[in-house]
């Protein structure tokens, strides 16, 4: 799972670009709001990852580290 592409950014996006698709896809996605459990956890997830340093650190470190992983666009979207 690439976080950022979780998120709808590149992984060069700053704490306040970040901060700002996390809220915007968690109220989108809530379950308290009709939304889809699965995919409120996985933007959690994300925005967890992001802020803790490690996914900063795969993407600059780690060979593996897929930058273009395919996932749905049309869930992550921000619009």
């Amino acid at each position: 799972m690439n976080p950022y592409h979780v998120l709808g950014l590149s992984p060069g996006a700053s704490e306040e670009e970040v901060k700002k698709a996390y809220r915007k896809l968690a109220m989108k996605h809530h379950p308290d709001r009709g939304g889809n459990e699965a995919e409120f956890k996985k933007i959690k997830e994300a925005y967890e990852a992001i802020t803790s340093g490690h996914a900063y650190e795969s993407a600059h470190t780690d060979p593996d580290f897929d930058h273009f992983t395919n996932l749905d666009r049309k869930s992550t979207r921000l619009n």
